[in-house]
């Protein structure tokens, strides 16, 4: 019978100089991947300035500077309370009337509690419009705010 080697073959030490290429390596991977996150975070939550939701007084402030205000309920919600000078375009009926909203013009996305406003602001701006924003909290929080609101046409 021969001998067989049982000799176990030891890993491959790296030098200090490999170590410090993958660390370096490593770290150009972090940042660019951080630099990737951050812009693809501000290309979505602002565009021409505006922030991608806005609170009640930023919207009224919008508004009282000229801002579109559309509502995107339904009829009979409009009917029972809306915001001044506010136009009522609803959601199901959005992605065929763009045309009916001002694209160089800021717009504020109106609902009754903020998600609907959400849908219509995504419609509006992957149809172009990049001015756009929803309010956060809808005209529940604006009436429960204090600002002005009317009922009826």
């Amino acid at each position: 019978m021969s001998k067989q080697n049982t000799k176990k073959k030891q890993p491959a030490k790296s030098s200090p100089n490999q170590l410090w290429l993958w660390v370096a390596l490593v770290a150009v991977i972090v940042l660019v991947g951080g630099a990737i996150l951050l812009l693809r975070n501000d290309s979505e939550t602002a565009t021409a300035g505006l922030p991608i939701e806005v609170d009640v007084a930023k919207a009224a402030e919008l508004r009282d500077g000229g801002a579109f205000i559309l509502d995107v309920r339904e009829p009979s919600e409009w009917q029972e309370n809306h915001i001044p000078g506010a136009t009522l375009i609803p959601l199901g009926e959005l992605a065929s009337r763009i045309n009916e909203v001002p694209k160089d013009q800021e717009v504020v996305v109106v609902c009754r509690s903020g998600n609907r406003s959400q849908e219509g602001r995504n419609i509006l701006r992957q149809a172009g419009l990049e001015q756009v924003t929803s309010m956060a909290g809808g005209m529940n929080q604006w009436m429960s705010s204090g600002y002005e609101w009317v009922s009826g046409q």
